[in-house]
């Protein structure tokens, strides 16, 4: 009987496995239990082929293999490697011990050689958490690398393993990837005019709230918004790690290439609830969990369904996802800074003046409903964006661009991060994450100001998750101007942005 570890993805965690195999008498069988799915299954007929590919035969005795806990779902190809390794073991073509103090990941091709496999981040970190080391794909050895301290063991073959073991080949530790440049972001400069959306990006951006731009098409919203992700700082190193996991998961690292830039994504409006959320057969991450630390952009928000949109209610305020399943809850997390995009109509232009819609207002009124109130009451920030004029069109580029507003936003996330941490807390910094409490300290209203937020809560119907909004937006205001205090101007700022209902009324704050 032989053994090795192994893990089992519980959404970005990965829970240990031990794989036990036993050679004995009986009918000659080759059975794997332990709740494993289909590619599990094909696991045996896999490794059969591989062993055959270095001229190894199975022995003619009934293998089982265990894979415990018995009760714990098992999904996916990575499997492969340890039921190997624990069978070469009990045949003997590997020392005994040699498996001792090391978990395994990997899928296994026909030839003996080991394939990528999804998760070899978390599978490193959870192995390091255990005291074993890892002994993965070579393609896998630089992604693995970025765990920390934990022993990786990167092999392009079973024979280099087996040779490894034996001290014929000695397999060197892999060294982790470069860290990258993103994408090349496009300039603020590259916008004409619409210089109230670029100070509600730019606010956006230094709290890392929740934006909604509505304009007519062609007025510059999506272009706005795709130069947003130049506007964030980069990612910190414990942010680095927990967006790396879950990307790791869903098997987007590609030569153990990280990179700090903010995720930024983009999915079109045709995608469905499971494409947002996560779930599918084996519950990967959503968009919503691809963009953590990062922005969810949605174009043409009413043209999602409303099924897909009101499942990102509660991400938006818990950050996280939990995706049930009969046996099963995966939780992933989700705190993104959502941005949006929106006709006023549904013939695009709305309103009065030229070109205007011939239905409107019920046109107008129509479309904007299709986003439910409790969705726009989590919108920090709505924006009217008006065409963009032929005199626009004519003036020179804007003397400020990305790198300016870039460097205002840092030097207010560098206010909200020193506050935080004089306070002692570490988890949510960002104004747009404070709530409670720490809301109530960090937030610093003079007199006026709470004056002027009582009277547009009774007078414009503010509910209580408005206030709170209203009350983070105007934190922001005042950390972009280097103000300690909260004043009357920051808040009466954050009133023109926030919205009382659906329907286009706006807060007013005379």
């Amino acid at each position: 009987m032989a053994g090795v570890v192994t893990v089992a993805f519980d959404g970005v965690e990965a829970r240990r496995v031990d794989v036990e195999v036993q050679l004995t008498g009986g009918a000659v069988a080759f059975v794997v239990v332990g709740l494993g799915d289909k590619a599990v299954a094909e696991s045996r007929e896999r490794v059969r082929a591989a062993f055959a590919g270095l001229g190894l035969a199975l022995p003619a005795r009934r293998i089982i293999v265990n894979l415990a806990p018995a009760d714990l779902p098992k999904e996916g190809s990575h499997y492969d490697l340890p039921i190997a390794l624990a069978v070469m073991s009990a045949m003997g073509i590997i020392p005994p011990d040699a498996l001792t103090g090391w978990a395994a990941v990997g899928e296994l091709s026909l030839d003996g050689r080991i394939v990528q496999v999804a998760g070899a981040l978390p599978a490193a970190v959870a192995a390091g958490g255990m005291d074993l080391g890892l002994i993965c794909p070579e393609a896998c050895g630089a992604e693995a690398a970025w765990s920390g301290d934990t022993r990786i063991l990167a092999a392009p073959s079973l024979i280099a393993l087996v040779n490894h073991f034996r001290g014929t080949q000695i397999l060197s530790p892999p060294q982790p990837g470069p860290v990258i440049e993103g994408d090349r972001v496009p300039d603020l400069r590259d916008v004409k005019g619409q210089e109230n959306a670029k100070r509600a990006l730019e606010i956006a951006a230094a709290g890392g709230h929740n934006l909604l731009f509505m304009g007519p098409p062609g007025s510059g919203k999506s272009m706005m918004a795709a130069r947003l992700p130049g506007l964030l700082p980069p990612l910190s190193a414990a942010e680095l790690l927990e967006t790396s996991m879950i990307h790791s998961v869903a098997g987007l690292i590609a030569k153990g290439e990280l990179t700090r830039q903010r995720p930024f994504r983009a999915p079109h409006h045709s995608a469905s609830m499971a494409a947002l959320t996560g779930g599918g057969l084996k519950a990967k991450p959503g968009e919503i969990s691809l963009a953590h630390n990062g922005v969810l952009f949605l174009d043409e928000l009413p043209e999602f369904s409303a099924q897909a949109l009101d499942s990102l209610r509660q991400p938006l305020e818990t950050g996280e996802v939990v995706v049930a399943r009969a046996n099963a809850h995966v939780r992933y997390p989700a705190r993104f800074q959502l941005v949006a995009a929106m006709n006023p109509c549904r013939c695009g232009v709305g309103g009065p003046g030229r070109g205007a819609c011939g239905r409107a207002p019920r046109c107008q009124s129509d479309y904007q409903r299709k986003i439910s109130g409790p969705m726009m009451d989590r919108m920090d920030l709505v924006v009217e964006v008006p065409p963009v004029t032929a005199a626009d069109m004519a003036l020179p580029p804007p003397a400020q661009g990305t790198a300016e507003a870039a460097a205002r936003v840092a030097q207010a996330r560098a206010i909200q991060l020193n506050r935080a941490a004089a306070a002692g807390e570490t988890a949510a910094p960002l104004n747009a994450q404070a709530s409670g409490e720490r809301l109530e300290a960090i937030a610093q209203l003079e007199p006026a100001a709470r004056a002027l937020l009582s009277k547009a809560a009774e007078g414009a119907g503010l509910t209580a998750r408005g206030w709170t909004r209203t009350v983070r937006l105007a934190r922001t205001i005042a950390d972009l101007e280097g103000s300690e205090a909260v004043r009357r101007v920051h808040l009466a700022e954050a009133l023109i942005y926030r919205r009382a209902s659906a329907d286009g009324a706006t807060v007013l704050t005379g």
